[in-house]
């Protein structure tokens, strides 16, 4: 169930920085990408890097986490078991854990933090992932017991979501407004859009975490600003490279590249309940009218590998082989076939971008309007403003480019995004066949029965659903040579799975 970790050094300076030793001390001063005027320190609505790096990074911590060789570990919860049926799950919470405010974390605090994500008025967009859980009780301060519809053997993975960071409780709901977590970092400054500031949190529970002083993240959406600030040294690190400039970067005797592999995926999700992707035919024609290998060449450099339309990576255990599911090739001829089986010949649509939806996903759509002509289809690209993308126009229109971040189990991705009622379904894909599917391996405990209902599953997102997903990228970030890095980084998210706040240094 783990996630794959590949972590490549670039430079030499990347060498040396990994063979240092931790120390406390110094102010961080990072860039990053997905932030929006709309941001708030709700965790249950953090919809990109930006929020998921302060929120979940450095304010809060959750159940379980995953480390950086890919394993699930205890954050908060210092043990837990299942029953035989896998049903019933019960967390032993580590005792004497302090929130900023100097409460002490206690059971209440996880389940009304559990219970802000559930319930039929919910907006968070983990409700997808707990949907089942239909009960979660305190049994004294340091247990909790969460009921489940059926067996999940995932479930403690489910519990690492960076919406699930446990707030302190007040009256029947938490706080969440202060910002006020476990974390290693204490929020002093939160303007959205823009910036937040932080200072160590002298109490930290973990004593090998949070070495720096005090940390400031900037949101800088373009790339070339992003890049002149590491450069300058106005920045300590970047997230998200621009990879046609990564080897003049790599020159740099100042800088060290962080490459790291994972299941992050470039998507272009189509809403199947609006015309013309509402037909399955013109769903498949738009899918074989992208050359794939072109742009996973001309926009990734060669770096990660071309997807297949179903969102299980390289990184992932029941991923269906070429075997099992056939690689999608470019085929204009078929495309057309499947066009005009549909009636729908000479198909025009609008797709929407923006520089914030993935790097290079500007170029991406213009690469797809370009081989999309040999098809026959004609491809509008609309050009949306970085500012509130995913607040107005992912989830809003139904032809956008998108990227996740891979999730470590096959449920947890599709739960979050392909089950009917998720809250992030941005296909607005229901397949009953496949939540029928999702609910079964759920509960199947056999390694070998799992595997063939989720490849069945991935064959169903493959033929039936309405992502387009060319691509699984690397993670590139950079970072001066002033800070320091773990032998190991996690590949779950970018940035040490958004935990650099906690596990990089001052050199």
């Amino acid at each position: 169930m783990a996630a794959g970790v590949t972590v490549a050094a670039a430079t030499s300076a990347y060498d040396s920085a990994l063979a240092m030793s931790p120390k406390k001390g110094g102010h961080y001063k990072q860039a990053l990408t997905g932030g929006a005027t709309s941001d708030v320190l709700d965790p249950a609505q953090s919809l990109d890097s930006y929020m998921i790096n302060v929120s979940f990074g450095q304010l809060r911590n959750c159940l379980t986490e995953i480390g950086p060789d890919g394993q699930l570990t205890g954050e908060l919860a210092e043990s837990w078991e299942a029953s035989p049926d896998a049903a019933t799950w019960t967390f032993k919470l580590r005792k004497g854990v302090e929130f900023h405010n100097g409460k002490t974390m206690e059971a209440s605090d996880v389940v009304n933090t559990f219970n802000h994500h559930r319930g039929k008025d919910s907006k968070s967009a983990a409700k997808g992932i707990i949907e089942p859980v239909t009960d979660v009780k305190a049994d004294g301060k340091d247990t909790v017991v969460f009921t489940l519809s059926g067996g999940n053997a995932d479930f403690p993975f489910l519990v690492s979501d960076y919406h699930l960071c446990v707030c302190p409780a007040k009256d029947d709901g938490i706080d969440w407004q202060s910002g006020v977590g476990t974390g290693g970092y204490v929020l002093e400054n939160f303007e959205p859009g823009v910036s937040t500031k932080v200072k160590r949190n002298p109490n930290y529970w973990k004593p090998d975490r949070a070495f720096f002083d005090s940390v400031e993240s900037l949101f800088i959406a373009d790339v070339v600003a992003r890049t002149n600030a590491l450069k300058s040294g106005e920045i300590d690190s970047m997230a998200n490279l621009d990879l046609k400039t990564v080897h003049l970067l790599k020159r740099d005797k100042n800088l060290q590249i962080i490459p790291t592999n994972g299941n992050k995926q470039a998507t272009f999700p189509m809403f199947t309940d609006t015309a013309p992707f509402d037909n399955v035919d013109v769903r498949t024609a738009l899918k074989l009218a992208m050359n794939r290998e072109e742009m996973l060449g001309k926009i990734a450099k060669g770096q990660g590998e071309v997807g297949n339309d179903h969102p299980i990576g390289p990184a992932n255990i029941y991923r269906a082989t070429a075997d099992e599911i056939p690689q999608r090739q470019y085929d204009p001829d078929k495309a057309k076939f499947h066009l005009k089986k549909a009636g729908m010949e000479g198909l025009k649509v609008t797709l929407s971008t923006s520089d914030t939806a993935f790097d290079g996903a500007v170029d991406s759509t213009q690469l797809f309007a370009e081989s999309a002509k040999a098809a026959g289809i004609e491809i509008n690209i609309l050009r949306e403003s970085n500012d509130g993308y995913w607040s107005n126009v992912w989830l809003k229109k139904p032809f956008v480019a998108c990227y996740w971040g891979g999730r470590p189990t096959e449920d947890w991705i599709f739960s979050q995004i392909y089950a009917a009622n998720a809250s992030w379904n941005d296909t607005k894909w229901k397949n009953e066949q496949f939540n029928k599917l999702l609910v079964e391996a759920r509960g199947e405990l056999d390694p070998a029965k799992r595997r063939e209902l989720y490849v069945e599953m991935q064959r169903l997102v493959h033929t039936d659903g309405g992502v387009i997903l060319p691509m699984f990228l690397a993670y590139t970030q950079a970072a001066t040579n002033k800070i320091g890095l773990p032998k190991q980084m996690a590949s779950n998210w970018e940035l040490d799975g958004h935990k650099n706040a906690e596990r990089w240094w001052m050199a």
